[in-house]
């Protein structure tokens, strides 16, 4: 069961490498580009190994009411999203969500640190560029850190010199103290992170111990724990009488569906929690990938977010199915319906 989401047709309008790994594509829906705000991303539709499935992508940059665009990094190793999307042409038909946001910029806090962890400058950019031609005249603060494992990864760099100047600050293999950044920040100011999910805990841990507001510290998610590569795994459901494989190219969440689970999803990026699902048992080890669940809960391995996280093993879980009573004392009034 998914959050009502009105579709569209788009077409391919051209692609190019902004890195060796990471494409960016402009996409031109038949009934025009809706206005959305920096953070906002699309919902697509792709065949996956014949399979119909959803894939969320950010939108890059600021919207020039033309085109959409989003840049995907090619995954080999991942569930089959980013190779599908790798394999489309200019003039390619898809169908594509209007523009949603859960990840919004506020654009009244005194001062920004943007942080970015490779792929996770996609919904930054365009926060970046947004706040960069606010800051002149406002007189905000504003500093961006952007890491990635090797310099050919840093994707869309010239855009990000062009607005930030000497405000960009890029790590390259090397950790960043966001202990000290964040106690570097003034009071009031707000901190927007997307990355890999170890990442994000560490950014979390760090805003935890210097005492800030939770609600100025704002992040998402790609979730890759960066831990284990998909594998499949195994999944038993009692309360439905189910014992599931889940192939290494397929989530959780869509495994359940398929077999005839109704799991309740929105982001399905790890971050709304809606598909967490209770954990029965497990046989081997919980990959959380999402950062919905804290570091707590995630080292108690009571839930599990079905839309990213995975397993190494076999795990028990429960499902928010319950027998309707109503209907079972009307059958047991009413009988078995005459044939």
């Amino acid at each position: 069961m998914k959050a009502n989401t009105t579709w569209t047709n788009a077409v391919i309008e051209s692609f190019h490498d902004v890195t060796p790994t990471v494409r960016e594509f402009s996409l031109r829906p038949t009934g025009g580009v809706q206005r959305h705000e920096p953070g906002s991303h699309l919902q697509l539709q792709l065949l996956v190994h014949g399979k119909p499935q959803t894939r969320c992508y950010s939108l890059v940059g600021e919207p020039d009411g033309q085109t959409l665009r989003i840049a995907v990094k090619r995954l080999d190793d991942g569930l089959g999203g980013s190779r599908a999307m790798w394999q489309l042409a200019v003039g390619d038909r898809l169908q594509v969500s209007e523009p949603q946001n859960h990840f919004p910029l506020d654009f009244n806090a005194p001062a920004y640190l943007l942080v970015a962890g490779g792929i996770g400058i996609t919904p930054l950019l365009g926060m970046a560029q947004a706040l960069a031609r606010r800051s002149a005249g406002t007189g905000q603060s504003l500093r961006m850190l952007y890491g990635a494992r090797s310099e050919t990864e840093l994707a869309f760099l010239p855009q990000l010199r062009a607005s930030l100047g000497a405000a960009l600050h890029t790590a390259v293999a090397t950790p960043i103290d966001f202990a000290a950044e964040i106690a570097a920040l003034p009071t009031g100011a707000q901190m927007y992170v997307c990355g890999p999910v170890p990442m994000l805990d560490a950014v979390r841990r760090a805003w935890e111990a210097s005492g800030r507001p939770p609600a100025d510290l704002r992040y998402e998610t790609f979730g890759n724990s960066g831990r284990f590569a998909p594998q499949a795994f195994r999944v038993q459901i009692p309360r439905h009488a189910l014992d599931i494989t889940v192939p290494a190219d397929c989530s959780l969440l869509d495994a359940l569906e398929s077999a005839g689970v109704q799991t309740i999803s929105d982001c399905k990026r790890g971050e709304c929690g809606l598909c967490a699902m209770d954990v029965l048992a497990v046989d081997g080890e919980i990959d959380h990938r999402d950062v919905f669940l804290s570091v707590d809960e995630k080292r108690g391995n009571q839930r599990i977010c079905a839309c990213v996280s995975r397993v190494v093993g076999s795990i028990t879980l429960d499902s928010s199915y319950r027998p309707d009573p109503a209907q079972d004392n009307l059958c047991a009034i009413t009988g078995p319906r005459a044939r």
